[in-house]
């Protein structure tokens, strides 16, 4: 007899894994447990949904935590040169922001849900790719077995959302202004993700701007090799430059 498995949800947070949840007690699947992995650069809004999740839901959702914060390795871990006549030797001080060819917190994350999902038995880890992401689950290796329920039953991301709004998720509105709501300071999010952080969100945009400051060897992760500081400049002129439209007409 075949066991059963253990279906270890990861909870990000965002609409779609919020969506896989209430869609998996809404069909009867048994949830063995929820994890949802804390960088400490969640939107505020992140953890009050997380709350109601739970409340809402009566499942415990686990809150996991890299073996050290996401700051230490980004400003003070000593990375020392794998190859060539220095070899052995410290050559720079912390990662710097995450880069599509340096996913950094993308590993520190795999990493702590694997540490959980090890000790359980029969374990299947559930994650919450809509149906039209159907092309990232060929992405990275996978050291558990993996299920993606929301392609199995066909549900987009707008379904998802349309599905965490009608029980009462509103994320305080995140969704109003961002297609994903995952780390505020990603520097793989749009241009325009960034603007309207800036614009909406002063005081995450300020936070940005000191950690840009505190890296300033190896500040330039975000979109055609640019700081923090450097979009700061830009929209404060867009700002300018629209202010002076607007007086002219």
């Amino acid at each position: 007899m075949t066991p059963q498995p253990n279906n270890v949800l990861s909870i990000s947070g965002g609409k779609d894994s919020t969506a896989m949840l209430l869609e998996m007690l809404e069909r009867g699947e048994s949830i063995h447990s929820a994890i949802f992995f804390d960088t400490g650069w969640e939107f505020p809004q992140m953890y009050e949904h997380l709350d109601k999740l739970e409340k809402y839901t009566g499942v415990k959702i686990w809150r996991l935590t890299s073996r050290l914060p996401f700051e230490y390795w980004m400003f003070h871990r000593p990375i020392a040169a794998k190859e060539g006549p220095n070899k052995g030797t410290i050559h720079r001080v912390g990662n710097g922001w995450p880069s599509s060819l340096r996913r950094w917190c993308t590993r520190e994350k795999v990493e702590c849900l694997d540490y959980f999902t090890k000790p359980i038995k029969n374990s299947v880890q559930c994650v919450g790719y809509a149906f039209d992401e159907k092309h990232r689950t060929a992405k990275g290796k996978k050291n558990f077995p993996q299920r993606h329920p929301l392609i199995e039953w066909s549900i987009t991301e707008a379904d998802a959302l349309k599905i965490c709004y009608g029980h009462g998720f509103d994320w305080g509105g995140l969704y109003e202004y961002f297609d994903r709501v995952s780390c505020y300071c990603c520097p793989l999010q749009r241009i325009g993700e960034l603007r309207t952080l800036r614009k909406h969100f002063p005081d995450l945009w300020r936070k940005m701007l000191d950690m840009d400051a505190a890296n300033p060897e190896h500040n330039r992760g975000f979109k055609d090799y640019k700081t923090v500081h450097d979009f700061d400049l830009r929209f404060a002129d867009e700002d300018r430059q629209q202010s002076l439209f607007k007086l002219s007409a």
